[in-house]
């Protein structure tokens, strides 16, 4: 069995909500790759919290829900609080393997200041034609607002470097639930932080429910936020020439 990763500085966050069928079993495998995992429980209506019973793990929970983005705030905001020099995180729904944790980990040590992004392979992406569809969209108007061609936007397995987490000043109530990960891309890169795209797998959703991200919803909530940040940088033509350009891979992969 693979060991958890020994430096204490280095934490996982997990959001949750209405997760009882799969988070127990990603957050023990997550917990086999890092000694330090915090789960957000959202105000889950399920048995969520009490399948994590008994193992070696920081649980916060929100009374109600609240919204992945405060959930991810707030787990955040204790890894901080506890020295963290960077988060990676990844969904409890069982699509992310935390057994690609490492990877972040390797990539963070050979490049500490980095964002880093979990890209899904094409294939896995296309699985599902309109989903893949809707993402593309928010690929495109997301590079265009950052300044640079940015993959797989809409990944939620990634690593957060320490410094980019305390100068943070995004909204992240209920309504930002989807679009805070997309605002924070956006941000990051218009402060010059370097981005990492580290290849990553994506298994077929184990639970019994659907996705909590709704494709057409969230999709124009992060339309709008993206063209208000177009507009605010008088239609930000570099980027929209960065959509053409080659996204820097991770060093972390040799593909």
């Amino acid at each position: 069995m693979t060991q958890p990763i020994a430096a204490q500085s280095y934490w996982v966050v997990i959001p949750a909500y209405n997760e009882g069928a799969t988070v127990r079993d990603v957050v023990a495998r997550a917990c086999q790759r890092c000694a330090n995992v915090i789960v957000v429980d959202d105000g889950s209506t399920d048995e969520t919290v009490e399948v994590l019973a008994g193992l070696d793990i920081a649980v916060l929970r929100n009374e109600q829900n609240r919204g992945k983005a405060d959930s991810l705030w707030r787990g955040f905001q204790q890894a901080l609080d506890q020295g963290a020099v960077g988060v990676i995180t990844l969904d409890a729904d069982g699509q992310h393997a935390p057994e690609e944790i490492p990877s972040f980990i390797a990539a963070s040590l050979n490049n500490p200041e980095a964002f880093l992004i979990g890209a899904r392979r094409p294939m896995q992406r296309r699985a599902s034609r309109w989903r893949y569809l809707a993402n593309r969209l928010a690929d495109f108007w997301i590079s265009w607002a950052a300044g640079r061609l940015i993959e797989d936007s809409q990944s939620g397995f990634r690593f957060y470097p320490a410094r980019l987490l305390q100068d943070l000043t995004i909204k992240h109530g209920p309504k930002q639930s989807f679009v805070f990960e997309s605002e924070v891309l956006i941000d990051a890169a218009r402060r010059g932080v370097r981005f990492l795209f580290v290849p990553i797998g994506v298994a077929p959703r184990l639970g019994p429910r659907n996705s909590h991200f709704r494709p057409v919803v969230d999709i124009l909530r992060i339309t709008r936020m993206v063209a208000w940040k177009i507009l605010s940088s008088i239609f930000c033509p570099h980027g929209l020439t960065q959509n053409t350009s080659t996204v820097e891979p991770s060093m972390s992969s040799k593909g």
